[in-house]
């Protein structure tokens, strides 16, 4: 059963229903699908083996003489069971980070150790640190489907630099909340499972498992999604359970401003801190040397007070979705008890006065500073020389530019490419005026538009609600964001009635853009085919990228009439293959066929791309649609 976005949606809806109005009765259907996956391998596995057991039986106890039709099937049964044994150890690699050791970090290793404790939490066999705005708890089970898991905990380095420590020993104990056994025992079994499927079935097929894949495939690729999309409701519940966990160990009040703390100053270091050490690349051929001590001094310094607000306004605005168990910030809040308010901004922008990483990783911090630093120099080093020499090609340019635009007016293109690099190279004032000359040679350049209206709210001035909605009519693809950049300014005008206009109009335009991938999705035959309007031109080309295909005798090109976004086109491709009697995988063979056609062919619109072979009907509409032949392989005399 493939889930496909709206099925999803229905399935969640009905089930968090169900769960609330009959919460026993939906953890035990869940408990029920989560045993059913084990049952089914071992039943493969008792069946194999009571067979191969049965057989050699007959063999040894009667007095008949057994052929080698016999002997093949106890080699294939041993091999079978084989196989199935292997698939059960399926190899989880361990996850990667900085492994600490208690006698470097002793403040840390304590502090995990108290909270463990308190948790009724397993005990780690390993702290890793990252350079990830982030901390986790994996569980990897060293005996595949049988468990015995080996537990790591996983903090980030710029996490612990952004939190003071009550703020950080929230995360940690919302992160072993999963797997505490102070609440629901089940849900952290639920957790486990979740991980455990979605891991096997990376793990299949992959690295020497092809085989246990082929065994397991038609049972797992309904299992896996339908488990997975069964116990979302649960999974959820289980990050409200991990933020009681937080409020149990931290208190409430740490609690909540840890939740809009994380959220700000994530968005902080990937917009505002990020941006100024890339930013360097104009006038510096090397990347800096000490990226982490920076990083260090920027969050200690707190957040400026604008860029927090905001951040926290985005945070806020954000609702709870089906494509991530994570509730939005403003309902965690909520179920605190907390009422989430954009007035939070004042104490998210404070300063750092003591950070997590200094209380816990002591004198070691300087030493864990310095080597994340050298690695992301070493890492950045090749591609930053290589910007370096494009920004010096740019600012070449943009100097060509201005200078002409003194001389005589730019073309639409020139302009454009003017306010790009002006907006790249000098920053947001200084491109204000050569976007609006580019709106004033095209009045409804989309990314003109959108970003001079991003620009202008940002500034506090409401006339960008009018250049974004004006992008959004010539743009489908920046609506959701553009309508909530615009929600986000007009909440913190406190023009919350027409904030929530523009909300409204987010949530329709996410769910028109789910409807338009399920239409551009499939093909049916019923579907309404028309001519491409593609020109002679690119068809030609298209025929020659064709050509480089020996398997491929015949191509159709033609649109399919869709009702959502008809001004985005979407092309169809189908092509007729020839087969060679060796092979005998034609799924993996159509599938890779199709995966290189969409890497090459470029068409002004999306395309879906297929196989005729097995869907004749296709063949006999798209033959009555003019020129949808546009290649055939010349038959060799």
């Amino acid at each position: 059963m493939a889930f496909d976005q709206q099925r999803f949606d229905k399935l969640i809806q009905r089930l968090e229903i169900f769960a609330s109005q009959q919460p026993p009765i939906y953890r035990l259907q869940v408990a029920f699908l989560a045993v059913l996956g084990y049952a089914y391998i071992f039943l493969i596995l008792a069946v194999t083996v009571g067979l191969l057991v049965g057989i050699i039986w007959l063999m040894l106890t009667t007095k008949s003489s057994f052929g080698t039709s016999a002997l093949k099937a106890v080699i294939v049964l041993v091999a079978i069971a084989i196989i199935l044994v292997r698939s059960l150890w399926v190899s989880f690699p361990p996850p990667t980070g900085l492994a600490l050791r208690r006698k470097d970090v002793p403040s840390l290793f304590c502090l995990v150790d108290d909270i463990s404790s308190k948790l009724k939490a397993p005990r780690f066999h390993h702290i890793l640190l990252t350079t990830d705005f982030n901390a986790s708890v994996v569980q990897r089970p060293r005996l595949g489907l049988f468990g015995w898991y080996q537990n790591y905990l996983i903090v980030g380095l710029p996490l612990m630099l952004a939190l003071p420590p009550e703020q950080f020993r929230a995360v940690l104990a919302h992160e072993m909340g999963h797997i505490s056994g102070n609440h629901s025992r089940f849900a952290a079994w639920i957790y486990r499972q979740r991980l455990t499927w979605y891991r096997i079935e990376e793990g299949l097929g992959k690295g020497g498992n092809e085989s246990s894949w082929f065994i397991f495939k038609q049972f797992l690729q309904w299992y896996i999604p339908f488990f997975y999309a069964y116990s979302f409701v649960l999974a959820r519940l289980n990050e409200y359970e991990a933020d009681k966990c937080a409020v149990e160990i931290a208190g409430i009040e740490h609690s909540a401003k840890t939740l809009m703390n994380v959220e700000v100053k994530a968005r902080f270091l990937e917009n505002y801190f990020w941006s100024d050490i890339y930013q360097q690349v104009q006038t510096d051929i090397e990347p800096p040397k000490t990226s982490y001590t920076a990083m260090q001094t920027a969050l200690a310094q707190g957040v400026p007070l604008k860029e927090a607000s905001i951040y926290l306004t985005q945070a806020l605005a954000k609702k709870t979705n089906n494509a991530d168990t994570h509730p939005c910030l403003t309902d965690r809040l909520k179920a605190l008890g907390c009422i989430p308010s954009i007035q939070e901004e004042l104490a998210v922008s404070a300063p750092v006065r003591l950070s997590a990483a200094h209380e816990f990783l002591g004198t070691s911090l300087e030493k864990f500073r310095a080597d994340f630093s050298q690695t992301w120099y070493e890492k950045v080093a090749t591609p930053w020389r290589q910007k370096y020499a494009e920004v010096q090609q740019s600012l070449a340019l943009l100097e060509k530019l201005n200078a002409k635009a003194e001389r005589q007016q730019l073309s639409l293109g020139e302009a454009t490419t003017r306010a790009l690099l002006t907006f790249e190279l000098d920053g947001e004032e200084a491109v204000i005026p050569l976007l609006r000359e580019v709106i004033n040679l095209d009045h409804n350049h989309a990314s003109a538009n959108y970003l001079l209206g991003q620009i202008l709210l940002k500034q506090e001035d409401a006339s960008g609600i009018e250049h974004i909605e004006r992008a959004i009519a010539q743009d489908i693809d920046i609506g959701i964001d553009g309508y909530q950049i615009i929600f986000s300014f007009l909440k913190k005008q406190r023009q919350d009635d027409r904030a929530e206009l523009y909300q409204e109009r987010a949530e329709k335009h996410y769910d028109l853009i789910l409807r338009g991938q399920k239409e551009r999705s499939s093909l049916q035959t019923n579907d309404e085919f028309k001519a491409h309007d593609i020109s002679e031109a690119e068809i030609n080309k298209l025929r020659q990228q064709l050509s480089r295909y020996p398997h491929i005798t015949t191509a159709y090109l033609t649109q399919k009439v869709v009702q959502y976004f008809p001004e985005k086109p979407l092309y169809i491709l189908a092509v007729m293959r020839s087969f060679s009697f060796w092979e005998n995988n034609h799924d993996a063979d159509n599938a890779q066929l199709v995966d290189a056609l969409l890497k090459e062919v470029e068409l002004p619109g999306g395309v879906f791309c297929f196989i005729l072979n097995s869907n004749l009907n296709f063949e006999k509409k798209f033959k009555q649609i003019p020129d949808a032949t546009i290649y055939q392989q010349k038959i060799k005399k």
